[in-house]
């Protein structure tokens, strides 16, 4: 079965749910047994989380990760289609082509003597239960490597800097009246909205880094209103703010708090993700990404975060490396077929070039986050 085709498998499971989760899980843990690829499944709060290696015991390690979960979708974006080069459905580009290439790259290395590969598939990249993901409980459990790729969609660029996370609940309050005289009273709704472009005007929203322009402000969700008769005098909105590299994420919540007339009920924080784009894996997944398209593969930044923060905030390098594709989370996602094939013999080479960019067999000193580069 190659790439094309174990993508189209995985498509076909509806992973938004947690059923289809379980049995896109068990065809992954099946088809990597039927390739004599040491497999362990574990329990993560009710869903399931595939574990594999291959290569030598004592080798350096090198961890290809990625997710089955997806955002929902219509029933019909789960029938894989294609059209020309493009492959379609949902989670085609986030990332089922890429965990379907890695599944390939990771049976190729198991003939090699020098890396240690582990794949790692977890079930809830996507969750918005950010605070019990399953990645997190496998790095502070000791899932231990030393670099680590997320097969999140990236153009077969490499993802060395991410966008952090800072989620907020943010409460307006307005006064109520009869619906007959809204004049009379001051609706919260309205001036919930007035808030949103307040806070996308903020001085923070101004600033930009080397490898973005902005930070990514959205308004994800909004509640107000409790009769229809009732001018509402409360609104709470959820609002998604992906900061740079450099900002401070509590500097950005006193801008927030002095807007006035609003109260920050809780937030959520992630810091951003850096890596030297001089450590020697990098230059190494470089090396072999180049050899794959007749583009240079560059360095780039991520608006999105992913669970590569997981594996930094424990000390192990780490970026974010996939095909190419486009419309993730939209109606027409789609992966290009061609990139896959490039995106597997990419991490192939990766695994076959690193013990020369690494040196005489020994693992250099290494730093997770540089932001000097």
């Amino acid at each position: 079965m190659d790439e094309q085709t174990l993508a189209e498998r995985l498509i076909a499971y509806d992973t938004s749910r947690p059923e289809g989760l379980v049995s896109a899980a068990e065809f992954v843990k099946g088809w990597l047994e039927a390739r004599d690829v040491r497999v362990e499944h574990r329990d993560h709060l009710g869903l399931p989380v595939i574990l594999a290696e291959t290569g030598p015991a004592d080798g350096p390690v090198v961890v290809f990760h990625g997710h089955l979960d997806v955002v929902p979708a219509f029933a019909e974006q789960f029938s894989p289609r294609i059209e020309g080069d493009r492959l379609i459905g949902r989670g085609a580009y986030d990332m089922k082509g890429g965990l379907a290439a890695m599944m390939c790259a990771l049976h190729d290395a198991a003939g090699q003597d020098a890396i240690r590969v582990r794949f790692v598939c977890v079930p809830d990249e996507e969750s918005e239960d950010v605070s019990e993901r399953s990645t997190d409980a496998l790095v502070a459990e000791g899932l231990g490597a030393d670099f680590a790729i997320t097969g999140e969609p990236t153009d077969l660029h490499i993802g060395i800097q991410a966008k952090g996370v800072l989620a907020m609940r943010v409460e307006v309050r307005g006064t109520a009246a009869h619906g007959s005289t809204p004049w009379l009273g001051d609706n919260a709704i309205l001036k919930a909205h007035d808030v949103f472009r307040r806070i996308e005007t903020l001085p923070f929203s101004r600033e930009s880094s080397d490898l973005f322009d902005r930070p990514s402000i959205n308004l994800a969700r909004i509640m107000g209103g409790d009769a229809f008769n009732k001018v509402p005098d409360r609104c709470g909105m959820d609002v998604d703010i992906r900061y740079l590299p450099g900002q401070d994420p509590e500097e950005i919540l006193a801008q927030v708090a002095a807007i006035g007339d609003v109260e920050i009920l809780r937030s959520f924080q992630r810091p951003p993700a850096i890596v030297s784009r001089r450590n020697p894996f990098v230059l190494a997944l470089r090396d072999a990404a180049g050899r794959s398209t007749d583009d240079e593969a560059l360095s780039i930044g991520r608006d999105g975060a992913s669970d590569a923060i997981s594996f930094l905030e424990a000390g192990v390098p780490a970026v974010e490396f996939g095909p190419v594709g486009g419309g993730h989370h939209g109606p027409e996602e789609w992966v290009s077929i061609s990139s896959l094939a490039r995106y597997r013999q990419a991490l192939g080479d990766f695994i076959r070039l690193l013990p020369r960019h690494l040196g005489a067999d020994e693992r250099p000193p290494l730093r997770a986050v540089d932001g000097s580069s």
